[in-house]
């Protein structure tokens, strides 16, 4: 995890299991403001402090936050922002438990993201989005996100930490041999004859052809190819009780903004002055170049009314016996001392891999979670013997076997094999509207 704080990252079931050993900690509570500024018309959000979940006899409560910028257009930004949350939760299974949801919510994004993606290109529209989306259970943040709209985590025990990944190919080398790999052509708008020719002279950020897209990740765009996939990175860390600021905002903002800047120009203001703020120095950085948003929240601890005083104490009477009584500090053992551990960010899962077999390739015990007959995208239903491996076809250093689990459906493994530049893409045999 990059930041300015220190920390020891632990595994999710212990920092589970030690929370519910201790007297139950109290939901944050969640405060939120949002500021933008239009040039085109093309960003969106999601704002969604009390969604509601059954868990046991009981229902409990979240939050979600996105962020969609979008591009060619604002038909993927709308789509995703009204479909992309039910397909992520549809792929979880039901009754879990808390600790067990959390840990699904990785594996139930990545499936959620591709199947909007996929169901979106069935439209026929050309249109693209980035795609910043928060999920807060408790303590706990999960960010997915693909594209370049960034989010930032400010501790309120100190410490500044990236949440999300900047899928800009002229800042991330790696995406750009991916997509190479997989058969896309990467370089720069040719200045000359302002057509789709990459040259010496080109000008302008590092672009995707055909369709001349700056990113690696989206959701749409299906006019560039399958190799700018819909995968997200994902990041999920558990706050300490002290709770912190999120900051999620567009590219119009961080290509004005340093998220320190971004962080220092707004302490002390409640959420809604912050993102306003936010924009506000932005704009005066640049100018209104694109679309630009800022979604801040505030993660409180619950305030709790003030203790009584206690009553005064009564002198001692017999000196000796204080002399002799027990301190303390020493009513503490070691053993105690030994589970007294900082209350501090803990990261719990990262990963950004495009592959699909490594992201719902998820280890025991998440994968006894899911059903295996299912496909592990789309969520139908299938018969022994009629889904195809995620490991299908792929050159793995661990060991698996082709009828291992998860299982694809016929039409989501096609997918896959578009991504992966196994066969070719038919974003360009469908005809637009």
């Amino acid at each position: 995890m990059s930041s300015r704080g220190q920390y020891q990252p632990m595994p999710l079931s212990v920092l589970l299991k030690r929370e519910s050993s201790n007297e139950k900690i109290e939901k944050p509570e969640i405060v939120h403001g949002l500021a933008s500024q239009s040039k085109k018309g093309e960003d969106f959000t999601l704002l969604k402090t009390e969604c509601q979940r059954t868990m046991g006899n009981g229902v409990t409560t979240f939050s979600v936050f996105g962020l969609f910028d979008g591009h060619n257009g604002s038909a993927a930004a709308i789509y995703t922002k009204e479909n992309l949350l039910n397909n992520v939760l549809n792929a979880i299974p039901t009754d879990l438990n808390t600790d067990e949801w959390v840990a699904a919510l990785p594996r139930a994004l990545v499936s959620g993201f591709v199947k909007t993606d996929k169901d979106f290109h069935k439209i026929g529209k050309k249109s693209g989005t980035t795609v910043t989306f928060v999920i807060i259970e408790g303590w706990v943040i999960t960010v997915a996100s693909v594209g370049d709209s960034q989010c930032i985590f400010d501790s309120a025990n100190g410490g500044m930490y990236y949440l999300s990944a900047d899928h800009r190919l002229d800042c991330n080398e790696e995406e750009t041999e991916r997509i190479t790999a997989s058969g896309g052509d990467i370089g720069r708008l040719n200045a000359g004859c302002g057509t789709e020719r990459i040259s010496a002279s080109a000008i302008g950020p590092l672009r995707c052809w055909p369709g001349g897209l700056c990113l690696s990740r989206s959701i749409g765009d299906r006019d560039v190819g399958e190799f700018i996939v819909p995968v997200p990175y994902i990041k999920q860390i558990k706050m300490s009780t002290a709770g912190g600021r999120l900051i999620i905002s567009s590219d119009g903002v961080w290509d004005a903004l340093s998220a320190e800047a971004a962080l220092d120009c707004c302490r002390g203001m409640p959420p809604e002055a912050a993102a306003a703020q936010i924009v506000k120095e932005a704009l005066q950085a640049n100018g209104l170049r694109d679309d630009t948003t800022c979604i801040v929240i505030d993660i409180l601890p619950q305030e709790k009314p003030a203790a009584p005083s206690p009553p005064p104490k009564k002198p001692v009477k017999h000196l000796l016996m204080s002399l002799f009584r027990k301190k303390p500090s020493e009513s503490f053992s070691y053993k105690d001392k030994e589970y007294m551990e900082p209350d501090v960010v803990e990261e719990l899962f990262e990963e950004g891999s495009a592959l699909l077999s490594e992201r719902l390739n998820t280890k025991y015990p998440v994968c006894n979670m899911f059903k295996l007959f299912m496909c592990a995208v789309c969520q139908i239903e299938m018969k022994p013997g009629e889904g195809i491996s995620v490991h299908a076809g792929t050159s793995s250093l661990v060991k698996v076997c082709p009828w291992d689990g998860p299982f694809l459906c016929s039409s989501c493994q096609e997918k896959k094999e578009a991504m992966e530049g196994k066969r070719p893409s038919d974003r360009h045999c469908i005809d637009s509207d």
